[in-house]
Parts: structure tokens; C-alpha cells; sequence
């Protein structure tokens, strides 16, 4: 993979549209979780540095290609300001005359912020005419948001074929890749994948992909019941996808033929009704009838735990169990405690992972966190991902 990093690009006296992924919580227009602001200040300061001006544009919510008052960038450029210490000029629409116009005025080193791409139709659609009228604002590109990196979007994709020689992954976006490359590539070993999550259908490619790569993996959340039920034991009145059996058993027999541990749990936190109160109970085995799973017992954690304290390299994507809940999060918790004590490398995939590090003040203790759920569970599947590969015909 061959793409322009940040310091191959001269900028000193440039205009850089950075796309950057400010898709962040409101709450009476405040900012109510700002760490996506905070990943792309490296980034912002660089370009400063370099004696480039970061024109920065990102999405927020999703106003279908209409302006909604409620989702303007305005509270995101505030919080900015006050991370920065600096001022930040914003700009009340996307593209034409008048951003093109103030852009030109800009003092270097100046930070500016566009409005939200998504109230024009043509960013989701990636529509030729508005990405050409987005490259005027800049005379070079950084993609610096890995989480949009999936998405074939104007401000992904359709820009960047105005900036040939002159379109690079910012630093946060870098880091995202190489820490994919180093997992996906060429692991240390031997190579665990710790995968939950409450649908197997969501992991079914992420799976094919990564039994092909790993030396184990360690199955748990409610995507761990059609699994079991697939191999043949009884699991309840869990949650069981029934139409994704056949593909199930697909990846049980893979992981045979390839010799992969596949592991899945030995005992379950129990209940007979989906309900944060209702009483639980520990079984091993099968679950019995009339009863569910909704995290993984004792000795699963255990026996996860021992594999993961022999690993060079983990993975983690999807909780164990019903996190969100305290009764049903002591999996997650014990298997994100035993991965952050590990002395592998660690990657946590974005998503229900990275909340649940978060929850429990492990975020920094792995080596890498992804910002990128979807983003990072296309990675996963070895997809190659449309904002990256466009940042790859860029610097051809």
C-alpha cells in the first residue's frame, strides 16, 4: 500500500481541506464527548506547523442533503477554539463563491471549518459537480478520518481526484492503517482474535477473513449462541440467528481444517427474562430451557484469560455480554482487564469495543484504540476501504 503520509506534502503557504470525523455527541448545542476532536489536533497542529492553513470539514448527524439548524459545525468550532487555545473561522456553508472567496483571505495558520458536508445532497452520492467545488477550497488534501473511510463519499473519495501529488493520510488516519497492516499482515505470534457482539451475521466476513489469519479465537457476546447451537449444544432461549446456521457450521468446519482453536464459552451468566434486574444464575454446559445468555461465565473468562496471556498479538471486536448493564458486563470487563495486561500487541476495533474500553478506563492502556467502527470492522473482513483507496490512486 503506497499513500502520502503528511510530511510528504509541501504546504507552507497552502489552503488544506482536512477531512476529519467531528460526528460527535450534542446536548443543547455543547459538544458532550469530544475525544474525535481531540484525535485530530496532532494532525491540525502538524499542517500548522508546516506553515499550511487546515481547512477542516466533516460530517454531523444525518441531514439527508438539507440544512438543519440543529446540526451546524458551530458548537463543534467552539469546542475546537477552546482545545486549541486559538481562534477558528467558521464558515456557514460547504462549498461556493462566498467559502471560496474567505477561504482566500485566510492568514496562515489559520483554522477554518467548513459547514456540515452532509447538507448537500451531493457529498452521500458523491456527486461529481460538488466535489470539484469542494476542491477549490483547498490546494491540498489530508484525509484524517479514518472512521468515514469506508464511506465513497465526495468528501472521502471525489476530492481527492482534484489533488493529485497533493492528497495524504493524516497522522491519526496513518495510525489507524499501520495498526490494521501490523495485525492483518504480519502478526507476532501466536495470534489471538477475541470477537462478541450480538449478531454472528455481522461478523460472518470478519470471521471467514480472520480464521484464515489467526492462531485462535475466543467467541463470546450473543453471537456465541448460534455458534454453540450450530456445533450442537442447546443454548436456551438465547439469542440464536437460525438462518445463518448452515454458514456457521461453514466456519466451524474452517477453523477445523485449518487447525484454528476456536473457542467458545464453557459456562453462562443466565436469566429467564431479558431484563437488567432480573436474577441470574451461573450453568456450564447447556443452557436449559426457558433461560438465556447474556455474558460469559467464570471459567470461559478463565480459559480466555490463559489464551490471551500467551499471545503476542491480539484483536479484540465485540463485547462479551450485555456490558451495558453492570450485572452482565464482568466479562467484557475481565477479558478487556486480561488484554490490557497482556504483553502482546493489542488492537481494539472501534464500535461497541471502543465503548466498552472506554467504560471501564482501558482505552489507554491497549496500543491502539480504533476510531472507526464500521470503518474498522471492514478492515477486518479485508475489505479495501474506498477513502484509502483513493488516497492510494492519488499518489500514484
Amino acid at each position: 500500500m503506497t499513500i502520502k503520509k503528511l510530511d510528504d506534502l509541501e504546504l507552507a503557504g497552502k489552503r488544506v481541506l482536512v477531512r476529519v470525523d467531528f460526528n460527535v455527541p450534542l446536548e443543547f448545542g455543547k459538544v458532550m464527548d469530544d475525544l474525535r476532536i481531540k484525535e485530530a489536533l496532532p494532525t491540525i497542529a502538524a499542517i500548522r506547523e508546516a506553515g499550511g492553513t487546515p481547512i477542516l470539514m466533516s460530517h454531523l448527524g444525518r441531514p439527508k442533503g438539507s440544512v438543519k439548524d440543529n446540526l451546524r459545525m458551530n458548537p463543534i468550532a467552539a469546542r475546537l477554539e477552546e482545545l486549541v487555545g486559538a481562534p477558528v473561522v467558521k464558515f456557514d456553508e460547504t462549498i461556493g463563491p462566498a467559502v471560496e472567496e474567505g477561504v482566500a483571505k485566510l492568514e496562515p495558520g489559520t483554522i477554518a471549518m467548513i459547514e456540515n458536508v452532509r447538507f448537500n445532497r451531493g457529498e452521500e452520492s458523491n456527486d461529481a459537480e460538488f466535489s470539484a467545488q469542494l476542491a477549490k477550497v483547498g490546494e491540498a488534501y489530508v484525509n484524517d478520518a479514518f472512521g468515514t473511510a469506508h464511506r465513497a463519499h465526495g468528501s472521502t473519495v471525489g476530492v481527492v481526484s482534484h489533488m493529485k501529488g497533493a492528497a495524504a493520510a493524516g497522522l491519526l488516519m496513518m495510525k489507524e492503517i499501520e495498526s490494521f497492516q501490523t495485525m492483518l499482515s504480519d502478526p507476532p505470534r501466536p495470534f489471538v482474535a477475541v470477537l462478541g457482539g450480538a449478531k454472528v451475521s455481522d461478523k460472518i466476513p470478519v470471521l471467514k477473513n480472520l480464521v484464515e489469519k489467526v492462531d485462535c479465537v475466543l467467541v463470546g457476546g450473543a453471537m456465541a449462541y448460534t455458534l454453540l447451537l450450530a456445533g450442537g449444544s442447546r443454548v436456551g432461549g438465547s439469542r440464536v440467528e437460525r438462518e445463518v446456521l448452515d454458514v456457521a457450521r461453514e466456519i466451524l468446519a474452517l477453523a477445523e481444517a485449518r487447525k484454528v482453536k476456536f473457542l467458545l464459552p464453557i459456562d453462562h451468566e443466565i436469566v429467564e427474562r431479558f431484563d437488567e434486574r432480573a436474577d441470574s444464575e451461573t450453568v456450564e454446559g447447556d443452557i436449559p430451557e426457558g433461560w438465556m445468555g447474556l455474558d460469559i461465565g467464570p471459567k470461559t473468562i478463565e480459559l480466555y484469560s490463559h489464551e490471551i496471556q500467551e499471545a503476542k498479538a491480539v484483536i479484540w471486536n465485540g463485547p462479551m455480554g450485555v456490558f451495558e448493564w453492570s450485572a452482565f458486563a464482568g466479562g467484557t470487563w475481565s477479558i478487556g482487564e486480561a488484554i490490557a495486561e497482556s504483553s502482546a500487541v493489542t488492537v481494539v476495533g472501534g464500535g461497541d469495543s471502543a465503548a466498552a474500553a472506554a467504560k471501564f478506563d482501558l482505552t489507554e492502556r491497549f496500543d491502539h484504540v480504533s476510531t472507526g467502527g464500521g470503518a474498522s470492522l471492514e478492515m477486518l473482513e479485508g475489505k479495501i476501504l474506498p477513502g484509502i483507496q483513493a488516497l492510494e490512486e492519488a499518489a500514484k
